[in-house]
């Protein structure tokens, strides 16, 4: 039984097809129209996934959508309705829109399927799953468990901001839920854009800020924003906010609390004021997500988590989970947030509308790694890198890794853009930007000159599976890039500095021997890598540790700030060619940057929009 499940029309769309149970092939439309959290139909997602399974839609059982828009219809006249009448100008500008398209949602996937594939009868196929629903099937379905407590934490679906569910086999039940407008979410949204980054898109931002600042805004959150219960549960106070009926997050009691106005923007300076509100608005993040974690185990008796939604993203919080509440094994789902959906309403179509049974986990996922994009054979990037203008040279297979971790060694960056693309928001080791950890410079060099990006974002270390412990406070692998843990005392070097300093001070500090990728916290975001999901990253880190001693790259996603991870060789040429990555290495044709025509070189800086 073949089903395609789709996510479109807020943000993140993508399309993901399910055969009998297995995961055949995922992506988000942004990879094709590199438009970045493209919202709009996942077209060439799609085409994508049916040429992957070698089918036509006519040969799909059925075509799932992740939420149901009439529900989501009804929360919002509901919310109008209970805000009167001070969301009476939201109210006249929302209904329009929805009587004019939104509310008739299955008419515009049944159009936009019969424009794409005229004649193809799929009008009865097209399911409606709830959004929520739709996340606790992306987390459980694909996890190693055969039982798992599953927790959901997003802004909002129809009704649920967060959910939590029972997995058995096959089954999937719901137990509880929390209700808008009291979101997780949507406070960590609220907070993004009152410090000046943008909604939907800047949350991971907030999330790099925090180590720089310290929590002393942490009661005031929880005397007048947030009450929390013993569970976990909790309500927020809306007078601070304006979602519900407005065209803002927050209202202008929020700034007011603080003390301050919101930061308007990029180009206002970041203070230490700043740094404390994302710190703050971290550390109650972390208290309302591990109450909940262990009320849930106190009521089931399960030491299995499995998590999805855009608020599991917060690899911080997921690092304290596995290491302060007696989960015993924690799977989170790579693709966490809205694409992620599409996956998981294929799945909730599959087992709980079809009825196909699962098959045995066998301790091991079936996200393959993540790697469910588009790949290219060595022919073919070869042609297609012949055509951009490449200058390019293929080399053995031992060659390449050996020519490779010479030149990461010596300090150079390179592109490294092998197998499927990753899906999720987190290169992988597929579509990756590789660099020296030990590098004291590297961490503002990739920042600046290669991402285009705020110096104080942090970098994510890439480590053999085997050598994690002897690095990292972390037993065991973490393969999605999902955990925070510490960098264990034998390897830091410096501890002095606090909060308070200047931010740039703090970042240029050498903090570790492993600098590139170590938090001002000491902290890193782990990807472990094993021979058995990606053999050709496996062999590249071996040969860097049998020049250097170190099992360790940075790894960080192959694109600039504002643009989407590249996808095919033409986007990682045109990359590579636009930053001042030095090697790119695709497949096992490998580039270097002196010997390209200068008369390719690209400038991304004013070629794309800030993120």
């Amino acid at each position: 039984m073949k089903v395609l499940g789709l996510s479109a029309f807020y943000h993140d769309s993508a399309a993901a097809l399910v055969d009998g149970g297995e995961i055949i092939a995922a992506a988000q439309e942004e990879r094709f129209t590199r438009r970045k959290f493209d919202p709009g139909f996942p077209a060439q997602a799609i085409g994508y996934c049916l040429e992957q399974a070698n089918c036509g839609l006519g040969d799909i059982d059925h075509v799932v959508f992740h939420e149901k828009p009439v529900l989501k219809f009804g929360r919002m006249m509901r919310g109008f309705a209970d805000f009167a009448p001070r969301g009476f100008w939201s109210f006249r500008q929302a209904v329009p829109l929805w009587l004019g398209g939104k509310l008739w949602q299955k008419r515009q996937i049944l159009r936009e399927l019969e424009a794409l594939f005229p004649g193809s009868g799929h009008s009865a196929k097209l399911l409606f799953a709830e959004h929520h629903q739709s996340h606790a099937a992306s987390a459980f379905y694909p996890s190693p468990f055969d039982e798992a407590l599953v927790l959901t934490l997003d802004g909002v679906g129809e009704w649920a901001t967060a959910s939590v569910c029972l997995g058995k086999g096959a089954e999937l039940v719901p137990e509880l839920e929390l209700q808008f407008p009291n979101s997780l979410g949507l406070l960590y949204t609220a907070v993004t854009q009152y410090l000046g980054f943008k909604v939907l898109s800047g949350e991971y931002k907030v999330m790099g800020l925090a180590p720089y600042g310290t929590a002393r805004f942490r009661d005031l959150f929880f005397d007048h924003l947030v009450d929390l219960k013993e569970d976990g549960s909790f309500t927020l106070d809306q007078r601070y906010f304006d979602y519900c009926v407005g065209q803002s997050m927050i209202s202008e009691a929020f700034g007011a609390l603080f003390g301050q106005p919101t930061r308007r923007g990029e180009d206002e300076p970041l203070t230490q004021f700043h740094m404390d509100v994302a710190a703050s608005l971290q550390a109650v993040t972390e208290e309302i997500v591990l109450r909940m974690v262990r009320a849930m185990m106190r009521r089931y008796d399960q030491r299995n988590l499995c998590l999805a939604g855009g608020v599991a993203l917060n690899c911080v919080a997921n690092g304290r989970i596995l290491r302060e509440t007696g989960v015993e094994r924690l799977w989170i789902q790579p693709a966490a947030g809205d694409a992620g959906c599409a996956l998981g309403a294929a799945l909730a179509a599959t087992h709980q509308h079809l009825g196909q049974p699962r098959r045995a986990p066998n301790g091991t996922d079936a996200m393959k790694g993540a790697y469910l994009g588009p790949d290219f054979p060595q022919p073919e990037i070869e042609a297609r890198l012949g055509r951009a203008g490449a200058v390019s040279e293929t080399l053995a297979e031992g060659e390449m890794i050996a020519r490779t971790a010479e030149a990461l060694a010596s300090g150079k960056a390179v592109g490294w853009f092998q197998g499927r693309m990753e899906f999720g928001p987190r290169a992988l080791g597929a579509r990756s930007i590789l660099a020296d950890a030990r590098s004291e410079t590297m961490q503002r060099v990739l920042n600046l000159k290669v991402k285009n990006r705020e110096s104080f974002r942090p970098f994510a270390p890439v480590v053999l599976e085997e050598d994690v412990s002897e690095w990292f406070e972390h037993d065991g692998e973490s393969p999605y890039m999902l955990i925070t843990a510490p960098v264990r005392a034998e390897h830091r070097l410096d501890t002095a500095g606090g909060a308070g300093e200047d931010i740039l001070d703090r970042l240029n500090r050498v903090r570790s021997t492993i600098p590139a990728v170590t938090h001002v916290d000491f902290s890193a975001r782990l990807q472990t890598v094993s021979r058995r999901t990606n053999p050709r990253l496996h062999s590249l880190l071996s040969a860097f540790k049998e020049r250097t001693g170190c099992p360790i790259l940075v790894n960080t996603s192959f694109n600039v700030r504002g643009e989407p991870i590249v996808c095919t060789p033409e986007d990682a040429f045109r990359c590579f060619m636009g930053t001042e990555i030095d090697m790119l290495v695709a497949g096992t044709s490998v580039l270097d940057k002196a010997r390209q025509d200068p008369a390719l070189q690209l400038d991304y800086k004013s070629a794309l929009d800030p993120d």
